[in-house]
């Protein structure tokens, strides 16, 4: 099947990739020149394991395409996806400015074209709230009369697995309005369920509706289990044992269930902040998402609140922190909403020097927060450092030399916001070792 992505970032670029992986001949459509350039050149913009190989794989085939021509684009597409941003507005709202200009295009397009050959599918694919897939259709519809069909196929992919989660997905949800767009959609989507996973079809506003539904649930059970483990800290418990209590009863499960420093990233504080934003906008108060993203937020106060009560009267002033991790999540360079980002703008606030180091988002932060220092590797980033900050869960963090996390710090101490360490096992390392929900280990001067 011939089809265009509109948009080039995690969702349409992975998208993309993945169709033309199964054969499919794909053009993605971008207004960024330079950005199209450097995947012309088989380069991929973002970090994702294991994109820019199937890149290279799919440019060499002939499979997949990248241009900057509106009209050639739309021109011979049987389906259209509209993949592009759909950022928070102020009060925590989608802004749609982006859908909704390539629905202008689109209708542009297709008038130019005409009623040729069988009538286009555009997918809303971008994360849109609620009825935004029919505003698309009804704005397309009153620039042309050329007819088209619409769906909505929102996506499930986790930043840093997004190609497993599309080559394997658990399920695949569309929805649509007329016979022809369904077919289309199980045609395209049928090779990745071999397996047998689903793939549902539904109204479009019901489909529009599962990707909120879906964010939401696992928000709120990382701030559930952020404010259990905080709730341990003053009682007394220890949440790693309460946690696995608790996930060993199968209508809890596991997934998503591990404390730290909350969630951010470009998913789950935008669309927990968009649901609210609808029920807003229906005169209904969405209490339960509005708490989901305060604890969310709260936490990193919360962890923080840790390193300024060790610190004392003395302060923060002319200390020095050493901060792991930058990334909001391991594998990937995204560092939106990164909660790292957040401590060490608590810690520079105070009067702190800080040392960042992440294995791959440093070019990011250097572009977006070019006020913070950088560290070349892991263990140069500790030397004379008062302390060390760990924000981001990466495997190569997982099992440190610890004498020469010792050797290089000022102080033996160890502030894990990741919990990537047992308490007893950093005690008999000789660090102070304070984590989230469990006691704190050991004691240094500082």
């Amino acid at each position: 099947m011939k089809l265009t992505m509109v948009g080039t970032g995690y969702v349409g670029l992975v998208t993309g990739a993945c169709f033309a992986e199964t054969g499919n001949q794909v053009t993605c459509l971008d207004v960024d020149a330079r950005k199209i350039e450097k995947l012309k050149r088989g380069e991929s913009p973002i970090y994702e394991p294991g994109l820019t190989e199937m890149l290279a794989r799919n440019i060499q085939s002939g499979r997949i395409h990248f241009t900057l021509d509106k009209q050639a684009a739309y021109q011979d597409a049987e389906t259209i996806f509209i993949c592009v941003g759909t950022p928070s507005d102020e009060d925590g709202s989608a802004d749609l400015q982006y859908v909704l200009a390539v629905a202008r295009d689109i209708a542009g397009a297709l008038e130019k074209i005409g009623a040729v050959g069988k009538p286009k599918t555009v997918v809303v694919k971008s994360t849109v709230p609620v009825g935004t897939s029919h505003a698309v259709r009804d704005l397309i519809k009153s620039l042309t009369n050329v007819p088209f069909h619409i769906a909505d196929n929102p996506e499930f992919l986790k930043e840093g697995d997004a190609i497993s989660d599309f080559m394997k997905p658990d399920r695949i949800v569309c929805g649509v309005e007329s016979e022809e767009a369904a077919n289309t959609m199980r045609d395209l989507y049928e090779p990745f369920v071999r397996n047998g996973n689903p793939i549902y079809l539904m109204d479009v506003r019901s489909a529009e509706m599962v990707k909120y539904a879906s964010n939401a649930m696992l928000a709120c059970k990382i701030s559930f289990i952020n404010e259990i483990a905080n709730l341990c800290e003053y009682m007394g418990a220890d949440v790693a044992s309460v946690r696995e209590g608790m996930c060993a009863d199968k209508r809890i499960g596991n997934q998503f269930l591990y404390p730290g420093l909350g969630y951010g990233g470009s998913c789950f504080p935008k669309d927990t902040q968009a649901v609210v934003g609808m029920g807003r906008g229906k005169d209904f108060d969405c209490k339960l998402n509005a708490a989901v993203h305060e604890v969310n937020q709260d936490q990193r106060g919360h962890f923080w609140k840790k390193v300024e009560t060790r610190f004392g009267s003395a302060g923060l002033k002319g200390r020095t922190l050493a901060f792991w991790g930058v990334a909001f999540k391991p594998r990937t360079d995204d560092i939106r909403e990164a909660p790292g980002i957040v401590l060490m703008k608590f810690a520079m606030a105070a009067g702190a020097t800080v040392v960042a180091y992440d294995p791959v988002a440093m070019p990011n932060l250097a572009h977006e927060e070019p006020q913070i220092p950088q560290s070349k590797d892991m263990y140069s980033a500790l030397d004379g450092a008062d302390a060390l900050v760990i924000c981001t869960e990466w495997n190569e963090f997982r099992s440190p030399d610890f004498a020469e996390i010792k050797r290089r710090l000022k102080h033996a101490l160890v502030f894990d916001g990741r919990n990537l360490f047992r308490p007893a096992q950093m005690a008999h390392e000789g660090f102070e070792y304070h984590s989230v929900g469990r006691p704190t280990t050991g004691a240094v001067k500082a």
